[in-house]
Formats: structure tokens, sequence, C-alpha cells
């Protein structure tokens, strides 16, 4: 019962008093420790793991691990992963799995190198192709799991296994397909010119100023509660100098033989990524697919009471899944200059898997960002990159890299049931 008198509202007794939005930086570090204390981590686990790794690496290699060289090494040796793990989270997101997109990406790989190679066709059209491969594989697989409620760990093991068959009859037992066309040679081995490299980071850091300041002044016309002020500028600012060092980095001669060739720039593959991550957080922050997508993963009956068409769903969500595997099919092939029986498995998939995992992006589903993907690919291939430099042997890579995902495991289970008990989960 409100007073017209005074203005102010009577609560009912025993009514908790309502929280007041927080003002300033000091208000939202608050607001953010408590969020940190009710479970909700993040990829907060994942960034400090990325600075530790790194910081560990550097000490011990200072003169190989940091150097320029090394830093776009990294770029094109975690590209391919990064891009699978993409499409996992969408598939992770409501609680399935999908064991078959490293072969996904293998197969897919197979027929645009036939295509572009055997067939004498132009790359884009062997690119289509591919990809369409990938998106035939994701149709056939949620298909059964969507249609016929098959569990998605049966449906996509049989496909890991058929999928290596399919593989060694497209190019036989034991050969190749070599890939020569420079287009699809260049996308994640070339760099761009380092000026378009500077446009790049530039036109970045604007778009990303313009949407974050522009979405809080929506939800602030709209009476929903915003960062102040001073957060968001902040985070522009952080993104800003991350991205423009890196550039600057990236921008120096690396060559070791400058003379012969040289090697400076923003490497292509970046540009990739930046394509795919801007497109998919897209896609699942700003549509009403995303929406249906977390609220299918959250709880599906749910969902389903509420008019989503759950099987439908998660059709998509596998179909963007393998499609996107086909786009790593793309990087593989590119950066091996040829598609083997190996490629796309041996440790693609694992990799792939814990990548969205020590990102952030929960194996219960209903939580998770693209950008887990880039986080925890980023990881896995500082352990990798930063073991090799130590001399360390394959053995040890493993059992790190199995340890990191455990980790990132117990932090998703332990932060679910700390959301349970405080009622935000």
């Amino acid at each position: 019962m409100s007073s017209k008198a005074s203005g102010t509202t009577t609560l009912p007794p025993g009514t908790p008093e309502p929280t007041p939005p927080t003002e300033g930086i000091g208000g939202a570090v608050n607001e953010y420790v408590q969020r940190l204390r009710g479970g909700d981590v993040g990829a907060l686990p994942a960034m400090l793991g990325l600075l530790v790794l790194v910081a560990v690496f550097s000490a011990l290699r200072p003169s190989t691990f940091t150097n320029a060289f090394n830093f776009a090494n990294l770029i094109h040796q975690s590209a391919a992963v990064i891009v699978i793990a993409m499409g996992l989270v969408f598939v992770l997101l409501l609680g399935e799995i999908d064991l078959a997109a490293g072969w996904t990406a293998g197969t897919a790989a197979a027929v645009m190198g036939i295509v572009v190679t055997q067939r004498e066709l132009p790359w884009w059209i062997a690119v289509l192709a591919c990809l369409a491969t990938g998106a035939v594989v994701g149709m056939f697989i949620g298909l059964l799991v969507a249609r016929l409620g098959i569990p998605s760990f049966v449906v996509t093991l049989a496909a890991f296994l058929g999928l290596q068959g399919v593989l060694l009859k497209l190019i036989g037992e034991g050969g190749t397909v070599a890939v020569r066309d420079s287009t699809l040679i260049a996308i994640n081995n070339d760099d761009l010119p380092v000026p378009l490299g500077w446009i790049l980071a530039v036109g970045t850091v604007v778009i990303y100023a313009v949407i974050t300041l522009r979405g809080a002044a929506v939800r602030r016309a709209g009476g929903l509660q915003t960062p102040p002020h001073a957060v968001l500028v902040a985070k522009i600012v952080v993104v800003a100098v991350l991205l423009l060092a890196a550039t600057a980095y990236l921008s120096v001669e690396r060559s070791r033989n400058p003379a012969a060739t040289s090697l400076k720039g923003v490497p292509v593959v970046v540009a990739v990524l930046l394509v795919l991550y801007v497109g998919l957080n897209f896609l699942l922050s700003r549509t009403s697919f995303g929406r249906h997508v977390y609220a299918v993963g959250g709880n599906a009956e749910a969902a389903r009471r509420a008019g989503i068409n759950v099987r439908q769903i998660r059709l998509l969500c596998f179909v963007i899944g393998s499609t996107l595997a086909a786009v790593a099919g793309i990087l593989l092939a590119s950066r091996n200059n040829s598609i083997s029986p190996t490629t796309g498995g041996a440790d693609t998939l694992l990799y792939a898997v814990g990548a969205a995992v020590i990102g952030g992006t929960s194996l219960f589903g209903g939580k998770g960002r693209v950008l887990d993907a880039i986080l925890g690919g980023l990881v896995i291939a500082v352990i990798i990159n930063g073991m090799g430099l130590l001399n360390q042997p394959s053995s040890t890579v493993y059992m790190v890299t199995g340890v990191v995902l455990l980790v990132a495991a117990s932090v998703d289970a332990l932060s679910r049931r700390r959301a349970a008990s405080t009622g935000r989960g």
C-alpha cells in the first residue's frame, strides 16, 4: 500500500528491503564479489589459470616463450581447437555431448581437399562442400538425438567410429590429399598486412565500445539495472589495451631471416576467429534462439511447457556444432597443407571438449559462452606449447592437461552446488 502524501511504499511484514542499485566502481566490485560467493564464477578460473601459466612459462623460457614468433605460433596452433570448442559450447549448453566433432572436421576437410585438388574446382566451391558436409553430419546426429531420443553419447560415439571409416574411404589407407590452393593455405598460415591488422584492431575496439555503451543505454532506458559508467569505460579501456598491445607485438618482424621471408602482422586466422566470435556471440546473447538454447539447457521440460520447440533447438545446435567442426577442418588442412587419416583425430576432440569446459562452459547444461572456447583453447595451447619448449615428454603434457580439466570440472560442480545452496541456481 503506497502513501500519496509521502511517496513511500509500505511493504508487508517480513518482506526484506529491496537491494539498492550499485553505484560507482566500489559498488560494482562488491556486487561481483557477492556473485562469486553465490557460485557465479564465470570465466574467472580460466583467466587466472591462463595468467599463471603464461607467467610460469615466461619465467622458465623468457627468450622463446614470450617472443613474437611463438605468440603467433600459439594462435595458429590453437585456432582449430578453439573453433571446434565454439561448436561444442552449443551442444554442451543443452547438456549433450558430441564425440564425433573431431572426425567431422577431418571428413569435411577431406571432401574439401578432393573437390579442390582432384576435381580441380575453385576453392570457394570446395569450402562450401566442406561446410555442407559438416551440416549434413550434424543433421544426421541431431535427428537421431532429437527425434528418436537416442542418447547423444551413443549417437556421437557411433559417428566417431563411422566417420573414421568414411575418412579412410575418401583418401585411402595411409593416403593423403595435398592442399595446394594458395587461398586455402593462407587462412591458417599467412598474416594480414600490418596496416590492415591495425584497422582490424581499432575497428574492433570501436565496435565493442559502441555496443557496450549502447546496450547499457537501452537497459537504462528500460528501467533495468546497468553497471556504473566508470565500469563500462574501464572494460572498454582494458579490451583496447589488450588488443592494441597484441597488434603492436604481432606487427614487429618475427622472421629469423627477414631478408628471405618477412613475417609480421596479425595472422589471417585471427580475423576468422573474430568473425565467428562476434556472429556466434550475437546468436547466443541477442536472439530468441539463443535464449531458447539456455532455456532448454536449464530445464528442457519447463522450456517445452513454455512453448519452445525443444526438438528443433537440439537439432539446430548439433548442426551448428558440426558445421563449426567443418570450419575447423579447413583450418587444420590449411595449417598442415594436406589432409591425412589422422586429420581431426588423435587428441583434437579431447582438447576441444577440454577447452570448452576449462573456459567455463558447464557439463550440466545451461551455462556457457562462446568466449569460454577461446579462453579454454588458449589455456590448452599454452600448456602444450610451454611444455614443448621445456622439452617435456608427451606423458607429462597429458597429465598436466588432465589435471587442469579435472580442476575445471570440479570448479563447475562446486559452483553449481554453491549457487543452489544460495538460491542463485
